[in-house]
């Protein structure tokens, strides 16, 4: 009898285990510093939500993103909220990939930025909810430009920028005139790449999807962008991308960089960078026009349709993409580190402002971003550093990789330019784009 007893008690314990063992929320995101600080706060939402365990999976962007896109197509069911681009959002919920976001009236989804939300949602509903928006601006050394006698105004052009890096220029004193991106991937080199494309006056397709890379504007802008890295960039320039300009930056190497708003909040950091009171901002510059010069991005927590988590993936999303978390972060690393691009109310805090420098820069770039009009020739395709169309991943991988090889020496300009055309050509060929 009294082994029955034994017996009973241990299954009753195993099931009351069982009943309390936390779901655990597998998370794929990107390595960049918001991400990161998003996992070191992980205990302030374990603690309030004791059932829900998160397992982080980080990786570099291009890893992020060809995992990401296998599991979800494949429905592998590897993660339970993911991070992805304001480029994948609409693809996706259109294929059915995506499960809404549910909102409620304490989240607050009208404060979400007009242009964020948009590109976020379909047929009336938000499919992810953005961790941090941004659009691309000229971030520069007052000190050097004060030194080599030159104003940068809010609207630069790209002529002027390089006149700056020239003079700036001094690798002995161990400072580049510029650094941009150079590492391949269409999330890397091609981001910043298209933005000076569509300043030239260039655009990916023409109204007939037929690519438009072996063309004079391409040809403008991308002999531009090997000229002034050659001559005034660091060395093993086609290598880098977000992060590692970042580090470079915050040494004091880099008189100039163009990049992403959201570099704005580590750069003018002085716990992180050693030039955070000698940056000033402007707008990306610009060329033949403005039209598509800076671009629009968002990195946003989305819930795969395989998901069977539903439930916790909503709570995370939540926590995470709200005005509270914005809070968080401000109340524990201080107001100049929080995510922004976002939220209306961010930008409206006095706080924020008191120690945003780059607010003002920060919300005109993003404000003026139209994924539906960024080219000077009218395209059939939406998106200002991308074509919100599937084959566009794989052709901006390939055509990136020719720019790096350019810039590299590898090849030239008008080698790189021509295969990439051919290559463009067989992928949207093959899309069933024209014959």
């Amino acid at each position: 009898m009294k082994r029955f007893i034994q017996t009973g008690l241990v299954v009753a314990l195993a099931s009351a285990g069982m009943a309390q063992a936390a779901t655990e929320l597998v998370i794929a995101t990107v390595n960049n510093g918001h991400m990161i600080e998003m996992q070191k706060l992980t205990p302030f939402f374990e603690k309030a939500n004791p059932d829900i365990k998160l397992k982080w999976v980080t990786l570099e962007e291009g890893t992020l993103r060809q995992r990401v896109t296998t599991d979800i197509a494949t429905k592998g069911g590897q993660f339970d909220v993911m991070t992805i681009g304001l480029y994948e959002a609409p693809i996706w919920s259109k294929k059915g990939w995506l499960k809404p976001i549910a909102t409620d009236a304490a989240y607050d989804v009208d404060d979400i930025l007009p242009a964020i939300r948009n590109g976020l949602s379909y047929e009336g509903k938000l499919y992810a909810a953005p961790f941090y928006g941004e659009s691309s601006m000229l971030m520069y050394r007052k000190d050097l430009a004060d030194k080599a006698g030159i104003k940068i105004p809010d609207q630069p052009t790209w002529a002027q920028v390089k006149e700056f890096a020239e003079k700036a220029n001094d690798p002995k004193g161990g400072v580049y005139g510029m650094c941009l991106r150079g590492k391949p991937g269409w999330g890397d080199n091609m981001a910043f790449l298209t933005t000076l494309v569509n300043t030239n006056g260039g655009q990916w397709f023409d109204m007939k999807w037929q690519p438009q890379i072996d063309t004079k504007p391409w040809h403008d802008a991308i002999n531009f962008y090997v000229d002034i890295m050659k001559k005034n960039g660091p060395p093993g320039a086609s290598a880098n991308s977000f992060n590692e300009n970042l580090a470079l930056f915050n040494e004091g190497k880099c008189a100039m960089w163009v990049d992403a708003t959201i570099a704005a909040s580590f750069i003018s950091d002085p716990k992180q960078s050693k030039v955070a009171d000698k940056v000033a901002y402007a707008q990306a510059p610009v060329a033949v026009t403005p039209k598509g010069a800076n671009w629009l991005w968002s990195w946003n927590l989305a819930i795969p349709a395989s998901s069977t988590k539903d439930e916790a993936a909503q709570k995370f999303i939540k926590w995470a993409t709200s005005k509270e978390y914005i809070q968080l972060v401000a109340k524990e690393t201080g107001w100049n580190t929080v995510p922004t691009g976002t939220r209306k109310s961010t930008y409206a805090n006095p706080e924020f402002q008191k120690v945003a420098k780059f607010a003002d820069a920060e919300k005109k770039a993003i404000d003026s971003a139209n994924p539906n009009d960024s080219t000077l020739p009218k395209s059939p395709y939406v998106g200002v550093q991308y074509a919100a169309i599937p084959e566009f991943q794989a052709i901006g991988v390939a055509v990136g990789q020719q720019m790096s090889a350019a810039l590299s020496g590898k090849v030239t300009v008008d080698q790189a330019l021509k295969t990439a055309q051919t290559t463009a050509e067989r992928e949207m060929k093959k899309g069933g784009y024209y014959k």
